[in-house]
């Protein structure tokens, strides 16, 4: 028994061909029943306004219904039950009504804290239900300790020294797990009021992942001169440890993460330069010797390994949650960067090339299990590029910031974030990045996903501009008229990456009205799309181009003006082999290396016949009459055996992109 049943029983196909649906607790956005609606062959369609709505019933819906092709519609709104009496007559009048809200699942359990989770700690929460049943209604403070306790497997009361705190801690930010704020501040105030609130660590530490890191990387290399260093010289050289932080990264519980810490990158070893080399020899073969910087070359080659099995053991299955694959992306691109840092023939490499072809075939799998289901996904981070400005909008809403920018970086891939976020903290150390991944659009082409971002919608509802970014700007500065947002307190500049184009930027940002400004950064798609050397060379052009301080003197000026800043990418891209050119003659919309688009299903059959490998892809969130046609894997319509850099397809390179949150 699921709490996804009590919604699933109300959709029978057949029933009604049209239902409107109160849900203002987002509880049909949530993936498994969003799934599980749509396999039972109905279509869902959120209502936001009026016309978006009217613009797809009219050209996407009613003709198909008119063909008698159409399936069940789900109308979904966004609110209370009310409010399903503001639509349009001719929906109250044909569909049936249903509503749904957490309070009908969880009876005996605080809204408000309930209300906090993302949707996806459900299942966890209704099977804790089940199993321990509260009998009578659950205060906010009663509510929060058992979802922490039952969902995060996170108790107060068995904290009982720094080592508990500290692999709670380690457990949760290693798996990236996300907590509501109002739990974090509960947990904190429940181990302050027990005095068990250390004084090594910050509230920020509790939440902030990058800052647990942070201190973690500090702390260890504190830790490792302990280990090495004689204690007097130490003392006369850093001060007495009698003051200082002792992180027990000895304990048996907490060593376990720390080759994993290291080989995923999240700390990085320390130099061993300035310490006596016969107490390096003595722990060079040592559990310590994941975090000392002792042979580069070898202990490349070591994490790389490492790397590789990592990679293999925590592959996401067929049935894994967005957010597995959405994790798995980051450790996938630290393992890209590692491995093309290899100038030479590697004995790994049959290791990789199968690890490789099986993450893309299991990706591809769930792409088609799952996909569709992503763009309705309600979170508290964006799900795909569509929903980022919707978040930026919510973020405005909420007061915790009045000036915004959104730097899209046109073409970059996880892995080249990865090469530019290290050379921007060899340039602004101070600059901190909350790092998230979200999906881009298929076909991961710019004409698609990058409108998508600028929109703030997914590409059906800008059907007539899907050959063209030229109307961005457009989209841009209506999207926030209709948060209120107006020129000239809106901006938008595209074509960014060189020195001279920074003026340019600097004269947009010093209008005294500005509040949200949207910037493209077109210079790694034009390195892309001239590269002849593969990833390898992409690496090394994207840090040379880093290297020019353009990124870092741009962010360093949204954060000098005071912005909150986000960095994003409309799609990413991969090495490819090319298969041969269609020969379709002027038949195709779209002639890209990795995609070719046709308005009909007969035409897009027709070059599917040459090349059989290819994929048919659904028009998921695209117009009926916008067909892809996407190249297999890591292959590419080019001449037969070319070596190209290209994008459109379904890798994990080219699908998830980054999403941060930049500091200074």
């Amino acid at each position: 028994m699921s709490w996804r049943d009590q919604i699933l029983a109300e959709f029978t196909p057949q029933v009604a061909p049209l239902t409107l649906v109160a849900d203002p607790d987002n509880l049909l956005s949530e993936e498994g029943v969003l799934q599980a609606i749509q396999q039972r062959g109905f279509e869902i369609i959120t209502f936001e306004n009026a016309i978006a709505f009217r613009y797809f019933y009219e050209s996407q819906y009613r003709p198909r219904q008119e063909r008698g092709e159409a399936k069940d519609l789900v109308v979904l709104v966004k609110a209370e039950e009310h409010v399903l009496r503001s639509l349009p007559y001719d929906l109250l009048h044909k569909g049936r009504q249903l509503s749904f809200s957490l309070g009908n699942i969880f009876p005996n359990l605080s809204y408000t804290a309930v209300n906090a989770l993302d949707r996806s700690d459900f299942d966890a929460l209704y099977q804790a239900q089940t199993q321990h049943n509260p009998k009578n209604p659950l205060g906010d403070n009663a509510t929060k300790d058992f979802v922490l306790r039952y969902v995060f497997d996170i108790d107060p009361q068995l904290i009982k020294q720094p080592s508990d705190l500290l692999l709670i801690l380690l457990r949760r930010h290693y798996r990236n797990q996300r907590l509501p704020a109002i739990l974090d501040e509960h947990f904190i105030q429940k181990l302050k009021e027990r005095k068990l609130f250390p004084t090594w660590l910050s509230d920020t530490m509790v939440s902030d992942r990058q800052a647990f890191f942070t201190f973690l990387q500090e702390q260890w290399s504190d830790f490792v001169r302990r280990q090495l260093t004689p204690l007097r010289q130490t003392a006369e050289s850093q001060g007495t440890y009698a003051v200082q932080t002792k992180i027990p990264f000895d304990n048996q519980d907490i060593r376990v993460y720390i080759d994993n810490l290291f080989s995923e990158g999240y700390l990085q070893p320390v130099s061993v330069d300035d310490l006596p080399l016969t107490s390096v020899k003595e722990q060079s073969k040592s559990w310590l010797a994941v975090g000392l910087r002792i042979d580069p070359v070898v202990q490349r080659k070591q994490r790389l390994q490492k790397l590789m099995e990592s990679v293999e053991s925590s592959r996401p299955l067929k049935d894994a949650k967005y957010q597995e694959w959405l994790k798995f992306a980051q450790i996938w691109a630290e393992l890209l960067v590692l491995w093309h840092q290899e100038t030479t023939s590697n004995p790994l490499s049959a290791m990789f090339l199968t690890l490789q072809e099986k993450v893309d075939n299991a990706f591809l799998t769930w792409v088609g299990s799952r996909y569709s289901g992503l763009y309705n996904q309600s979170a508290t981070s964006p799900v795909m590029v569509n929903q980022i400005t919707r978040f930026l909008a919510r973020l405005y809403e909420s007061e915790n910031t009045n000036k915004i920018a959104l730097v899209v970086i046109d073409g970059l891939a996880f892995d080249q974030w990865l090469i530019l976020r290290n050379v921007l903290l060899t340039q602004y150390p101070q600059f901190k990045f909350h790092e998230e991944a979200t999906f881009a659009w298929i076909p991961t082409i710019t004409s698609v996903s990058r409108q998508a971002i600028f929109a703030g919608k997914p590409p059906i509802y800008f059907a007539n501009s899907l050959e063209t970014t030229a109307k961005e700007e457009l989209f841009w500065t209506q999207f926030w008229a209709d948060q209120g947002i107006i020129k000239p307190q809106v901006a938008y500049r595209k074509g960014l990456g060189e020195a001279d184009s920074l003026l340019e930027v600097e004269k947009v940002l010093s209008h005294p009205k500005l509040k949200v400004v949207g910037l493209v950064v077109d210079k790694v798609d034009k390195i892309m799309h001239g590269m002849q050397l593969g990833t390898a060379g992409m690496h090394n052009q994207v840090r040379q181009w880093a290297e020019t301080g353009f990124m870092a003197e741009l962010l360093n000026l949204l954060l000098s003006k005071r912005f909150q800043v986000f960095l994003t990418s409309d799609h990413g891209n991969l090495e490819a082999t090319g298969i041969g050119q269609p020969q379709e003659g002027a038949i195709a919309d779209l002639r890209g290396e990795r995609v070719r688009v046709y308005p009909n299903a007969t035409l897009r059959a027709k070059v599917k016949s040459q090349f059989p490998n290819a994929i048919e892809w659904q028009p998921t969130g695209l117009p009926e009459k916008y067909l892809p046609l996407l190249a297999p894997a890591r292959q590419a319509f080019v001449q037969e055996g070319q070596k190209i850099v290209a994008h459109g397809g379904i890798s994990i390179e080219e699908l998830v992109v980054p999403f941060i949150n930049v500091l200074g």
